[in-house]
């Protein structure tokens, strides 16, 4: 390559794979046309089902217990070590960076490191979109640059949906009831999912515009899954697949799709990678590179994710490998669905009325995801998977030994100076608790 490429990444909140691309009813033609001009990995995972840790995890290519990011950036939480910021490390070598819009992982997005950061009102597509037209046209051309673009598209709350035909047809998740109230509710998802494409598009054209698309690696991928109930801060598949779209140079090209197993942290040293920069020391992912250049067809036998606090306490961990999904939860006094970390929703109260809450969760779940992709029949306890569960429990334990993870301690204590939800409350919109502030001069 004949210099380092710009690298754009774009992200989204709460999106999963439900995007056109990936085979849904959900219209978002810029964000197919993305594909069908770059790569689509189809497994792909972040690291967390939870906003900051997720996001954390993929720009410092770490496990998000390893950053420090055990919970939510508005609710307190921060990395331990800003300077392994992958804007940090691309600023070293070189790079102009920029942010526009949603970062989430610190109340002030000064603190993130960015030499430039961008004001805006909000970080809804329509304020995203010209504010990302009007910085791609003044991004300086002597040096290559790093652009962080965040849309708050498709967090909730949505507005009501935009086309009748979606409210009546719209099909739910393959875990929830088909009901009207959940046919509306996906609706309106799929109404903040073309607002969102709407900015991607915006996006995209302002750098064809600029004639800076050929050295330009997009990245586009959102934190999580979607906000339904069974998805978004579970360890599902449902809660930890995201759309992974990378359009440019070195072999991101063809409209191709890849079935390698890929966590969002292997987008740090495959960045690396193709920059021509040394891998740092700290990076936990592997370089995608080889599947690219088809030397291998995967990098990775298996991926991980974690949950500690979302808007509560429910601490979980979770192997995946190409067939087997092993999770296990930590907090023994908590076997129903901690309620507020379930975002609210017409979903939400359908599974509600139907007394969800009396449901249990066991403590080990094994999932078979040939013969059961939507993780529905526990074979934890059944003796004839014993084998697969422990070895798989071993594996698990090993890497939150190699990850300095502190649920190996014990239970987890609110960092000092956050606030959190009790898992016994309904909402994250009920009274708040308080963890003991961070006193001067002591670590916090």
């Amino acid at each position: 390559m004949a210099s380092p490429p710009n690298i754009l990444y774009v992200h989204s909140h709460d999106t999963g794979r439900y995007v056109q691309p990936y085979g849904h009813q959900v219209p978002t033609p810029n964000i197919q046309r993305l594909a069908d001009q770059g790569l689509l990995f189809r497994q792909a995972f972040s690291a967390a089902a939870v906003c900051s840790g997720s996001r954390a995890a993929l720009l410092t290519g770490q496990a998000s217990h390893t950053t420090g990011m055990l919970g939510l950036a508005h609710r307190g939480y921060r990395l331990a070590d800003t300077s392994r910021h992958l804007a940090k490390t691309l600023k070293d070598h070189g790079y102009f960076t920029a942010l526009l819009g949603e970062q989430h992982l610190a109340a002030d997005p000064e603190d993130v490191g960015y030499e430039h950061v961008t004001a805006v009102e909000s970080f809804h597509a329509d304020q995203i979109s010209p504010a990302a037209v009007e910085l791609i046209g003044d991004l300086p051309t002597d040096k290559p640059f790093f652009l962080s673009v965040g849309f708050f598209e498709t967090h909730r709350a949505y507005f009501e949906p935009t086309s009748v035909r979606d409210a009546l047809y719209s099909a739910p998740p393959p875990n929830l009831p088909d009901t009207p109230e959940i046919r509306r509710d996906v609706a309106a998802f799929k109404a903040s999912a073309r607002s969102l494409d709407h900015g991607v598009g915006a996006v995209m054209n302002a750098l064809d515009e600029r004639e800076l698309a050929d050295n330009t690696l997009v990245i586009l991928t959102t934190d999580h899954g979607i906000p339904f109930p069974g998805a978004k801060a579970t360890l599902t598949d449902r809660g930890i697949g995201v759309m992974l779209i990378v359009r440019g140079p070195g072999g991101f090209h063809g409209g191709r799709v890849s079935d390698a197993l890929v966590s969002q942290i292997d987008l740090f040293p495959t960045i690396c990678e193709l920059a021509g920069i040394d891998r740092p020391e700290w990076l936990q992912g592997r370089s995608l590179m080889p599947v690219i250049r088809k030397e291998v067809e995967e990098v990775n036998d298996e991926i991980f994710a974690g949950i500690t606090y979302h808007a509560a306490y429910e601490p979980q961990r979770a192997i995946r490998t190409d067939r087997w999904k092993y999770v296990k939860r930590f907090d023994p006094e908590e076997d129903t669905v901690v309620l507020p970390n379930v975002d609210e929703s017409p979903s939400k109260e359908v599974l509600l009325a139907h007394q969800w809450t009396d449901r249990k969760i066991p403590a080990e779940q094994l999932y078979d995801l040939i013969f059961d992709p939507n993780e529905a029949a526990n074979l934890a306890a059944d003796p004839a998977y014993e084998a697969v569960r422990a070895q798989l429990a071993d594996r698990l334990h090993a890497w939150m030994e190699e990850t300095g993870d502190p649920l190996l301690d014990g239970q987890v204590d609110p960092a000092p100076g956050t606030v959190f939800n009790l898992p016994t409350q309904h909402s994250a919109d009920d009274p708040l608790s308080e963890a003991p502030p961070i006193v001067p001069g002591r670590a916090g």
